[in-house]
Parts: C-alpha cells; structure tokens; sequence
C-alpha cells in the first residue's frame, strides 16, 4: 500500500524526529537523496550544468545542499535565487563552497537555455495558492523550454494536501519527495504535474502501519489479497450471483457490457432484469433474465442499478430498497434520492464521473475536476454512502471518512463510450462476492484500468476489449 500523509501530520512527524536527531540531519539526507536522484536523470554529472531554482526556507535549502553534492563531482552549478534575502543560509553557503555560483536575477532566463537539468526548490509543500509573479514567469519559462526537471518535495504551483493547481505550475519530469508521499503527488492534476515519484526515506516513520494516511493507492500485493477465488466447495452462490438493472429499448448495449463486465469479473451468476434481455441472451446465453421487479427476479447477493435505463425509476427504487449492497451508476444516479440512499440498511457504491459528480453537487464540472478530492468526500458525506469518482484519478471515498483510495492504474483510452459500464458489472461482482464497498470499488477500478492498459496497449480500444481483457489483468495480479 502507497499511503500518503497531509502536511500537518509530516510537518508533526518532522518536529518530532528533529527533537530526536543532531541539528541539519534532516536536510542533509533529503539532499543526499536529491543529488541521487539528480545524477540518474543526468546521467553523467561531471560536466553537466544544472540550474538550481530556490525560494526560501527548506525547500530551497534541500536544493542548494544538494546542488552542492552534484557541484563536487564536477557539473557546473547556478541558482537562481526568488527571495535572496530570505535563502537558506547554511544551504547558500556549502554551494558557494562547492563552487556553485548564483545566477544575476535578470539572467534568469538565459541560464535556463543552457542547463542539463533544473531543479525546482521554489516552493515546499506548505505552499497555498497560485505562485507568486516571478516564480510562475520561471515555471513557465522552464515549459517552454522543455528542460528535464527534478522537483523538491512537490513541484512548485501544485497544493500537496489536494493536488489542486492554480494557474502557472512547475511540470516536472521526477518528484523527489521525503519521509512519505502527500496526496497532491497521486491525485491530478498534481500528479500530471509530479512526473516519476521518487520516496526518499528520512526517518520519519510515517506509512509502517499506524495509520493516519489522508490517501491510499493499492499495489498488486494489496489486490491479490483482496481477490475472492473460488474454492472445491464453491457453488454459483458461494461464488456471489450478481443482480443488473440496466439498458433499455435505446440503449440495449448498456446491458450487454454490465453483464460482461460482471461475468468477467468473476460472478457465479448474472441476473438481468430490463428492456435489452433480447441482447444480453445473445451476447452472454448464461445470463439469468427476468421479466421483473427486481425484487421478484430471485436470489442476489448484490445488484447494479443504472446504466442506461433512461427513467425507469420504478426498478430504480426498487433496488434501493434491497437489503443487499448495491451500485447505482449513469441514469440511476440521476434518478436516485439522496434520502433514501442514506436510509438504506446496506452498503451502497455510487460510481459517477466529474460531470455526474458536479449535478449532484450543484457545482461546475471544473470545479470537481479542480477538487476532486474534496468532492469524492463531500458526496460520500451527502449521500451517507461510498463513492467511487471516475476519472483520470479514480479515487474511492467512505461515508465515514477515513483514507481515500486513489486508482493507479488506468490509460487515457479508457475514455471511450460503455467503459464505465463495464466497470460497475466488474465492480458489482467483487460486491456480490462478499468484499466491502471500498474495497470493490478500489480492486474493481484497479483490474478495470489494468484490463484498459492491456486491452489499448497504446492504441485505441472498445469497451468490450477492456471486458475481454479483466481476465488477463486478474491473472497478471495474481501472479499465474
């Protein structure tokens, strides 16, 4: 498990381990770190030139330690100072030691052109806001440019409790980030911004298992372990029978991939029930189907509800209603009331994307898609139910707080039409086979994204490729 901790709760992590430790320790394995990673971007570091931008306090001073290692094994060092008056004074003085000279601060730009590599020490992770006048002209200069960047901690710009980005931000290649990772560096846009992450561990004893993480991203260990397989004594119900409400007359393919999305996803049954049952029989024979209600079609552990299905809110509420879990998506999060989803005795997975996000909230589209994470939590809040907020960072948030879980796996092909229907077929089997909300939620997002990666391989892909393809992600996590 990748956790990542707020800035509180390192900032108090920091105080703690410095209480404990000979004064500068800290910075000095931060820039040691740095200047490793720095070399491996290089390549060759004798040399090379590399152009140091350092705003004030830490931040600035880990990068001029740094620059200081790299400026001993022979590349030519400059920086460009953002605040000369307030830098870090120890962090200025082994740089110049070093033979690192500071660049005039008219000059900036023309440095700039010359460098090899530059590194983003302007702004720390206690940074709020849009960068300051001459810190977003540098972070636009360094786009222009194209120069490879290695940001400090967390690039310039992006808010490292959220990862929200305002206006002119530093786009870096490789984020060297110390003693545990923040949420800004997993959630877009500010992992757009963050490039390859890099952890430098300093000591500070965060992520072994005390919990207080404000973000969780699963690995292939975490979703193998997750994974219900099926044992001798398995039957189609051990094996969880999955209900779906979905399709109509004008959108019979909705159907067609919740079911491929749930069989796929290892169902020991699919009950339909709606308008496409015609397409579902010829597509997936195995598939159970009724005339309906819901409530009469027969033994389910949990259903799908929504894809397609127009206003038929009659089975709508009627799956509602249900004492099993229950995922409502697309049409049935439109159609659903708040009221009686947080009445509901079970657990329910709401599966909208940005735009669905912001109807329920009342709010712009930009505006979730600048904050996704605090609209996942206030819908989680509003409905009394976990959600799962689609999108290029798929996160998955609880009614009752706690850590969210952030997707890591996905590709930009899986923004095609039906996706998401696959994914709450997939996502309503893990709940039919007995996993929690959450955690179908997160290992349905993570096969789906992996299932897209494989399915595109770098080329555009259909939905029913990302369902032919959860069995061969399934495996790849497992291991077989």
């Amino acid at each position: 498990m990748r956790t990542a901790y707020s800035v509180e709760t390192v900032r108090a992590a920091e105080r703690e381990l410095m209480a404990r430790v000979p004064e500068g320790a800290l910075m000095q394995r931060a820039a040691a770190g740095l200047a490793v990673v720095c070399a491996e971007v290089l390549g060759k570091v004798y040399g090379s030139r590399v152009v140091l931008l350092v705003g004030s306090g830490d931040n600035g001073g880990d990068a001029l330690y740094a620059g200081a290692r790299l400026a001993r094994r022979g590349a030519g060092l400059s920086a460009v100072l953002l605040s000369p008056e307030r830098v870090h004074a120890g962090g200025l003085a082994a740089f110049r030691g070093a033979g690192g000279r500071v660049a005039a601060r008219d000059g900036a730009e023309d440095v700039l052109r010359g460098a090899d590599l530059v590194v983003d020490g302007i702004v720390g992770i206690g940074g709020k806001g849009a960068l300051r006048d001459r810190a977003s002209q540098l972070a636009g200069a360094v786009r222009v440019l194209g120069k490879p960047v290695v940001a400090v901690d967390l690039p310039s710009g992006v808010d490292a409790d959220s990862g929200v980005v305002v206006g002119e931000a530093v786009r870096a290649d490789v984020t060297v980030t110390f003693g545990a990772y923040k949420p800004g560096l997993l959630i877009d846009p500010g992992r757009e911004y963050a490039g390859v992450v890099r952890l430098v561990d300093i000591g500070l004893g965060l992520g072994l298992g005390e919990g207080g993480g404000e973000v969780e991203a699963l690995q292939y260990v975490d979703v193998a372990s997750l994974l219900p397989m099926p044992t001798g004594e398995s039957d189609k119900y051990r094996r969880g029978v999955v209900g779906i409400v979905a399709g109509s007359e004008r959108y019979p393919g909705a159907a067609v991939l919740a079911v491929a999305g749930a069989l796929r996803g290892g169902a020991g049954a699919v009950r339909y029930v709606g308008h496409a049952a015609d397409a579902v029989i010829a597509r997936f024979p195995e598939t159970l189907v009724s005339a309906g209600p819901p409530s009469k079609a027969g033994r389910v552990q949990a259903w799908v509800v929504g894809p397609g299905i127009g206003d038929d809110s009659e089975r709508l509420a009627d799956v509602v209603g249900a004492d099993v879990p229950v995922l409502i998506d697309a049409d049935g999060l439109r159609l659903a009331d708040a009221a009686a989803v947080r009445g509901r005795g079970a657990s329910t997975l709401l599966t909208p994307h940005a735009g669905e996000a912001a109807a329920l909230l009342g709010v712009a589209r930009e505006e979730v898609e600048r904050g996704r994470l605090a609209a996942v939590r206030e819908l989680a809040g509003l409905y009394g139910a976990t959600v799962l907020l689609k999108g290029s960072t798929t996160l998955v948030a609880g009614p009752a707080g706690g850590a969210v879980r952030v997707n890591p796996t996905g590709t930009p092909w899986l923004a095609t039409a039906g996706s998401g229907d696959v994914l709450s077929g997939l996502a309503g089997a893990l709940l039919a086979a007995g996993l929690g909300a959450g955690d179908a939620g997160a290992v349905g997002a993570y096969l789906h994204g992996l299932a897209g990666r494989r399915a595109a391989d770098g080329a555009p892909v259909g939905a029913q490729d990302v369902a032919e393809a959860i069995p061969v992600a399934w495996r790849d996590v497992r291991g077989d």
